[in-house]
């Protein structure tokens, strides 16, 4: 499976950090944001080029001649993670200003899969709108809310259960969480 993976400035670094290393098999396309590099420096103790090291090609957000920004790229799917309420909006909107979200609207015009991973609370109204809107135009809105049924005895639990979620998504096997009554 070929999957771009986009990584903004809401917190969670871990989320993609944990998505990138569970795709390691795959062919994995990766932008970071500006933002996600100064996150990833505040949240996380490995650095914004270990991100890097995991994927088969990286593009810089402010490229949109990149590969993932045209229709006639091939590409499966697309996962930005953590999904910033400002990248959420401008997606939603058709506001393709830099490389994750003119990859993105690629996804939703080419019929492809997208998945939104927003990390955020309180939602606003707005926020509500915005992923309502991107449901309605295909896109999976898929929120950073690990659940519990499965017992985590850890911060690393409750990130594999929404990477886990992610990967469902997506088709792809994995054994990060224990599923329901397994």
């Amino acid at each position: 499976m070929k999957v771009v993976v986009g990584v903004t400035g809401a917190s969670g670094a871990q989320y993609a950090y944990a998505l990138l290393r569970a795709l390691k098999s795959h062919d994995v396309g990766l932008v970071v944001s500006e933002d996600a590099k100064k996150v990833i420096a505040h949240e996380m103790d490995v650095p914004a080029k270990a991100f890097e090291k995991l994927a088969s090609s990286v593009w810089a957000n402010d490229d949109t001649t990149a590969p993932p920004s045209s229709g006639s790229h091939r590409f499966d799917a697309m996962v930005v993670i953590p999904c910033s309420m400002g990248t959420l909006g401008k997606i939603a909107w058709g506001i393709s200003d830099n490389l994750i979200t003119r990859a993105a609207a690629v996804c939703l015009k080419e019929k492809r899969k997208l998945v939104l991973v927003p990390r955020e609370t309180p939602l606003a109204a707005t926020h509500l709108e915005n992923m309502l809107k991107l449901a309605n135009l295909g896109a999976i809105v898929l929120p950073a809310m690990p659940g519990f049924y499965h017992e985590p005895k850890s911060v690393d639990d409750l990130v594999n259960f929404v990477v886990g979620k992610v990967l469902d998504q997506l088709g792809i096997e994995h054994r990060l969480f224990k599923r329901w009554r397994e």
